[in-house]
Formats: structure tokens, C-alpha cells, sequence
């Protein structure tokens, strides 16, 4: 199985309606027994809540439904990352509670977006359900099961404190609601978050390194502290949930799907979220001189003020410039509150490329905690792609940013797709390897050199310089009796000739001396390729060179071009100084469709797919340790 990188290349999120202030709040949810609460002033100076959202109107009544908030998320992520909806394999969705009790909520976010057939996964709980949502795409991500997820997190709690329902209760002028209930009237609000993750980063935009993700529950220590239902009699010998009233009438006269919090319990909840960040550094899997920004969702300011403190305590002083929040203007929306949050972030312009975020996510609900450790890669200016006018435009590239596989065209016999679906396979493992190689992670993510871009031509010219010389082998040694495929390969052949001096050209052009690229040596990744395919090519019918061409002719097509715009715009060159690559991404259509010939020709058996596949794999393992070794001529 296959092991990528996940990245969180798009965010989005849904607010509904207006803010609503904090004089506002009761206009919206009602009073209680038509009387302002003695509770509110006190709660809302404590958690620095200044506004907040609801998808209830002043009437109370529903304006759009919690699957609807988290449909409109995931469109605004994906608008933004450019990606439709129809290229998305697995939607995972959380919540703490659904529109429905079922189906699941994912089902019910996948029907509102009225899409193409994915995978869906419902995650409940409440503020770290987030969390194993993201882990779970991310997994799926890294696993190669699938290229690109969505992660869905929304709330709808606004529904659960309006007043009519607690005067259903006989809650009033007289009966004052519980505490335990009001305290979380002035704390929650409704909204919707979500992240577009991949196996690549987003081109010229900043993307968020999928680097750890941990969960931890302490369940087995503590009560429950938030929950639905009523305050558990430790007299029953089993508790009661609503399910078990004679009627849903007598569980809501009960107060049995009141949403309740143990407010004493809180302290213990700072400190063991806390406590969890201490273990994980013990564990060496967070290191705390490697983190710029501490992103940490938490309900109200004085829980803030509290976890500070303990980290002071415990030898882990947090600069409060890199804490990053933004509680105070989108409200406590529960497991939407983490997607949210990054979005704050990434849209606020502060993060730079190679820093990292450390993103806590603490749940009351019975002591449940998420951490997740982001690093920033790509350009620090997430408008640089608009700076560039239409630079980009012509990019061979899927809205992901994923190079696509290079398509062999055939005549649709079993064997032949058969073939292009196991190149296709290579093709995706190479482009793995690839992308980490050094010198490709600077053509992408910033920080290539002019004396790296001339590397580069150094080596690729010696490595293309062979080029022809094999190709002309391999036609040499095809028989009579292939003679379109013979043919193909001379045409292929009279190209290469070309492609060494544009190298060479561009070389020069970029503060090169023309003798000291053509006096060059091949290092030990151009040495042993050219070595594996002129071996090749000396023998009889070599046909599975169609595999080190699909390699190589495929780079061209597919990659070529956005190198040689991205290496123009890091360095400030003209286009002509990044000819060679500019070129082939033209130029190889023209040698593809000699591939196409020789697949189409009828001399594919399965021992021959077979030798194609295997030459794929190996030019293509060689081909990237030619990239590796620059420097090492």
C-alpha cells in the first residue's frame, strides 16, 4: 500500500446569517418567562464571545438545516481550491447532532450536495469529532486510497436554547433554568467548517502539511461532563436516557434532551488537555521549539488564561503573538470551531512557508481531546497566483495541482488497458518519489536558486545528450517486419538531436559557460539510466523501452511546463531561458503519439506488458535518482 503525504490544500466555512451581538442574543433565542437572564452578563465576560452567528431567526424558527451549513462549507472549500465536487472520493462529515437521528449525517450532507457516487463517513461526538474526521480522510489520503477528501464539520446548537422549548418545561418567571443548561445558552452557536485534502499540495498557494494527528480519551476517569440529557441519579442502577421515558413528551418535560454542562468539571478538562500536549512531547511526537503557532480551540477566555498558565508551569511558555483564535468574532461552534479556525488563519495572511501549527482541540463531552500538528508549505502570499495575470494558465495540471498521468491512446483491447492502468500505477508511485526529492520540493514550494536551475541543465543535458543515441539503437534492432514501430522510433530519434543544444542555449543564457556544460559527466543517477536503457536497446525487438519512454516523454508532457513557469517566476527569467522545458510539454504530444503506434500495432502480449511495466518501474526509480544526485557529477 501506498504511503503519501496528506495536505489540506482548500478550507471554507459557513456562517449564517448575520453576527449577532452580544444585545442581541436573547432577541434571537427568546426570553425565558419573557425575562432577561441573570446568568448572561456573567458568562459572556468570561468567554470574550463579542459575536456569534445562528441559523435560527428572531422568531426562532429554522432558516437553513445543519446538513445545508455543512453543504455550503464544503462548496466554498471547494471553490476555492478550484476542484468540482464529482473528483472528491470520500466525504467525512462530523457533528454533534444531526437534522435527523438518522441516517447518518454525512448521507445527509452527500444528498445536499447532490454530487457524484463517493465514499462517506459520519463522525459524532462533539468538538473533537472534527478531528477523527480529519484523521480518517487523512488516512485514506496517506493510504492511497483515495487522492482527494473532503472533511465536513458543522453545528447547529441554536436549536437546542431557544426559549419555547424550556417553557414547554415550565421554565419561567417563577423557575429559573438550571445553570448547568443556561451557562451553554451564551456559549454555543451555529456554523460550518471545512478542509479539501489531497495527496499534493496546491500550486503557488500555501497548503498544510498533514504531519501528525493524535486523539486521546479519558473517559475511563471521568463522568461525563457536557452531554444531552438529563443529570444522571446515582441512585438508578442504570441511567436513564431519553429513549427510556414512556414518550418523547415525558423525556422533554423531564429535561431528559436538555443540552447540559457540568461546569465544576471544567477545570479538569483545561488540565488534562494540557497534560495531553506534555505527554506527546515526552513521546518526542511534538516539539515544542518547531511550533509558530498554537492554534487552540477553546470555549471561553478564561480557559485560555487557565491553560497558559499550566503550560508556564510545566516549562512551556506560549508567546501570546502566536496564538491564534478567533473565538471572539465567529463564537464557540463546537466541532466546526477547529476547520473554522484554520480558515481564520490561512485567510489572515500571517502564515509563512516551513512554519508549523499546533492545533488543540479539547471536548467536554467526556474528556476527549484532539491534536494536530499542520506545517505551511508553499508561497507565503496566498494572491501570488493572481499577481501573475495569466502565467499559469496553460498548466497541464488537474485543479488539485497533481500532474496528471500521461494517457496512452488504444484501439480498447483488454490487454492494452491492462497495460496503461499498471503505467498509470507507476506513474503515481513516481510522481510520490518525485516530489521529494530536493531540488522538485524547491520548484514547488519556493527556495530554488540559479545555480540549482543551472544544476539541473548541467545534468539533464548529459542524460538527454544519450537520449538519441539509444532511441536510434532501439530502432536499429527492430525487425522487417516491424517497420511502422522501426519508423517511429528513427522520427523519435531525429528529435532528441535537438533537445540537447536548447539545453545548452538556456544554460548559457542563465551565466553558464557553454564549455563547461559540454565537457561535462554524467553523475551516478544519469550514468546508470543511460547504462539500464542502452543495455536495453541492444537487444532484439526491444519493445519495453515503450515503458522508459512513457517515464520520460511523460515528464515532458506533464510536468515539463509548469517547472519551466515556476522556475521562471522564482527566478525573474525570461521565457527563453526556460526553453527546454517550455518546449516539451509541445513537443511530447508529437512523441506520445508515436507510443500510441506501437501500442496499437498488435505486438503487446502479456509477458511484453509485463517487461514494459518493469521498465517503467525501473527508469523511473533511476530518473529520480538522477534529480537526487545533482552536485554529485
Amino acid at each position: 500500500m501506498a504511503h503519501n503525504q496528506s495536505y489540506i490544500t482548500a478550507t471554507g466555512r459557513f456562517l449564517p446569517g448575520e453576527p449577532v451581538k452580544n444585545d442581541e442574543i436573547e432577541e434571537r433565542l427568546g426570553l425565558i418567562g419573557g425575562r432577561p437572564s441573570r446568568a448572561r452578563d456573567r458568562v459572556l465576560n468570561q468567554n470574550k464571545i463579542i459575536e456569534r452567528y445562528y441559523a435560527i431567526d428572531s422568531a426562532q424558527q429554522t432558516q437553513i438545516s445543519n446538513a445545508a451549513m455543512a453543504a455550503e462549507a464544503v462548496r466554498a472549500a471547494l471553490t476555492h481550491g478550484r476542484v468540482d465536487f464529482n473528483s472528491i472520493e470520500l466525504l467525512a462529515a462530523a457533528t454533534s447532532q444531526a437534522d435527523l437521528p438518522l441516517p447518518g449525517f454525512a448521507s445527509m450532507v452527500h444528498g445536499e450536495l447532490a454530487a457524484n457516487v463517493c465514499e462517506i463517513a459520519s463522525f459524532g461526538g462533539i468538538c473533537a469529532s472534527s478531528v477523527a474526521a480529519l484523521r480518517h480522510a487523512s488516512m485514506a489520503v496517506r493510504g492511497g486510497d483515495v487522492k482527494q477528501a473532503v472533511m465536513v464539520a458543522s453545528e447547529f446548537a441554536s436549536r437546542l436554547m431557544k426559549a419555547s422549548r424550556f417553557e414547554a418545561q415550565g421554565y419561567g418567571a417563577e423557575k429559573r433554568l438550571p445553570f448547568e443548561t443556561e451557562f451553554l445558552r451564551w456559549m454555543l452557536s451555529d456554523g460550518a467548517g471545512a478542509f479539501l485534502i489531497s495527496n499534493r499540495p496546491r500550486p503557488r498557494e500555501l497548503s498544510l502539511a498533514i504531519e501528525h494527528i493524535e486523539l486521546k480519551s479519558y473517559a475511563h476517569q471521568y463522568p461525563t461532563c457536557m452531554f444531552v440529557g438529563r443529570k444522571a441519579n446515582r441512585t438508578e442502577p442504570v441511567p436513564q436516557s431519553w429513549l427510556d421515558y414512556p414518550s418523547y413528551e415525558a423525556a422533554s418535560s423531564d429535561g431528559a434532551i436538555n443540552l447540559q454542562q457540568t461546569v465544576d468539571l471544567l477545570p479538569d478538562v483545561v488540565r488534562m488537555c494540557v497534560s495531553g500536549v506534555f505527554e506527546l512531547v515526552e513521546a518526542q511526537k511534538i516539539k515544542p521549539d518547531s511550533i509558530d503557532w498554537w492554534c487552540t480551540h477553546y470555549s471561553s477566555h478564561i480557559f485560555r488564561e487557565q491553560a497558559l498558565e499550566l503550560f508556564e508551569r510545566g516549562g512551556m511558555p506560549i508567546p501570546e503573538d502566536r496564538i491564534f483564535s478567533n473565538l471572539a468574532t465567529v463564537g464557540n461552534i463546537g466541532s466546526a470551531a477547529f476547520p473554522v479556525m484554520i480558515d481564520g488563519l490561512l485567510q489572515s495572511g500571517q502564515l509563512k512557508a516551513g512554519q508549523r501549527i499546533l492545533c488543540i482541540v479539547p471536548e467536554s463531552g467526556r474528556f476527549s481531546f484532539g491534536y494536530v500538528v499542520l506545517k505551511v508549505i508553499g508561497e507565503d502570499a496566498g494572491d501570488e497566483a493572481d499577481k501573475r495575470g495569466d502565467a499559469g494558465k496553460s498548466r497541464n495540471l488537474h485543479a488539485n495541482g497533481v500532474p496528471p498521468v500521461p494517457d496512452i491512446q488504444t484501439c480498447g483491447s483488454e490487454l492494452e488497458h491492462t497495460l496503461v492502468r499498471q503505467l498509470a500505477i507507476v506513474w503515481n508511485d513516481f510522481q510520490n518519489r518525485l516530489r521529494d526529492v530536493p531540488i522538485v520540493s524547491k520548484i514547488y514550494n519556493g527556495g530554488l536558486t540559479i545555480e540549482e536551475y543551472r544544476e539541473l541543465l548541467f545534468n539533464l543535458r548529459q542524460q538527454v545528450i544519450d537520449g538519441s543515441r539509444w532511441i536510434s539503437r532501439a530502432a536499429s534492432n527492430v525487425t522487417s517486419e516491424n517497420f511502422p514501430i522501426r519508423s517511429a522510433f528513427i522520427g523519435h530519434s531525429s528529435d532528441e538531436h535537438r533537445d540537447f543544444e536548447m539545453i545548452e542555449r538556456d544554460y548559457v543564457s542563465i551565466g553558464g559557460q557553454l564549455e563547461t556544460i559540454q565537457s561535462g559527466t554524467k553523475n551516478i543517477g544519469s550514468a546508470a539510466l543511460s547504462e539500464y536503457i542502452l543495455s536495453r536497446a541492444s537487444r532484439e525487438n526491444p519493445f519495453d523501452l515503450v515503458g522508459a519512454m512513457f517515464i520520460i516523454e511523460g515528464l515532458g508532457r506533464s510536468v515539463a511546463r509548469d517547472w519551466g513557469e515556476r522556475i521562471r517566476d522564482q527566478l525573474d527569467l525570461d521565457e527563453s531561458q526556460v526553453s527546454f522545458l517550455m518546449y516539451h510539454s509541445e513537443s511530447d504530444d508529437i512523441h506520445f503519439q508515436r507510443l500510441d503506434a506501437t501500442v496499437q500495432s498488435g505486438v503487446l502480449t502479456p509477458s511484453l506488458v509485463e517487461e514494459i511495466v518493469k521498465a517503467a518501474k525501473v527508469v523511473a526509480r533511476l530518473y529520480a535518482l538522477q534529480l537526487e544526485e545533482l552536485g554529485n557529477s
